[in-house]
């Protein structure tokens, strides 16, 4: 039985941390060559100095990951912090997709997939940088998902949350009884999900089954509205000819 990426050249990057190691670990498992780089993505030039080190990628998974400064209300919140967020997750974003469109596009064929948040679809308190650079992510792919669509290039985002990450759950927030109510409250299941099963999203938008959706949003349905299904696919399809 063939492997749902056999021989595909993925590039992962921040592949040491946030959504990295459980999406370099499963693509490779399905038969990915993967490029692990865990580069500083800020420095100037980087972006395009891996994406040419790479060579030839087929997808891309943009794993970009900031601090989040929750609980720093947005009157404290330093223009350090805000330009921050935008560098580490924004700038990038367009940095590797710039790279990388030129030789999708002489191939007329390629995937570039973002694991975004679901904290740039709901309001959520003393977020305000952190959800201004994800609801940047989602309308950069919104917009660059209907450019591509025509060289048969799709471009999707995860927008998740309550997914195992050391960023933003590291082991001394879980073991803490105020997060684990917290947690019970607002996800049904009671627990985070686990990284490998939110990579599961990222290998169904890198297969050939995906090949229909672009731009296409995945949520996790229980984050934004505990009473609804788990899982909700929402999809803002614009599939050209």
């Amino acid at each position: 039985m063939s492997k749902r990426l056999e021989g595909k050249r993925v590039l992962v990057t921040q592949s040491n941390n946030y959504m990295g190691p459980a999406t370099v670990e499963l693509f490779e498992k399905e038969g990915a060559i993967v490029t692990a780089d865990s580069s500083d993505l800020t420095e100037t030039e980087k972006c395009q100095d891996i994406v040419e080190s790479a060579g030839i990628i087929d997808i891309l998974i943009a794993n970009l990951a900031s601090e989040n400064f929750s609980g720093i209300p947005t009157s404290d919140l330093t223009d350090e912090d805000w330009n921050t967020t935008f560098d580490v997750m924004v700038h990038p974003l367009h940095k590797l997709s710039r790279a990388v469109i030129p030789q999708m596009v002489e191939r007329q064929a390629g995937k570039i997939i973002v694991y975004g948040s679901a904290s740039a679809l709901k309001g959520m308190r003393t977020l305000a940088a952190y959800s201004a650079a994800r609801a940047a992510q989602v309308g950069y792919v919104q917009s660059l998902g209907v450019e591509l669509a025509p060289h048969n290039i799709q471009v999707n985002l995860i927008a998740q949350n309550y997914v195992e990450n050391p960023i933003y759950y590291p082991e001394s927030l879980r073991s803490q009884e105020k997060f684990q109510n917290s947690l019970k409250r607002q996800v049904p299941l009671g627990r985070l999900a686990r990284a490998e099963e939110d990579a599961q999203f990222a290998l169904f938008l890198a297969s050939n089954e995906s090949d229909f959706f672009t731009p296409f949003r995945l949520i996790v349905r229980s984050i934004l509205d505990p009473t609804g299904p788990l899982i909700n696919l929402t999809a803002s399809i614009k599939v050209l000819p």
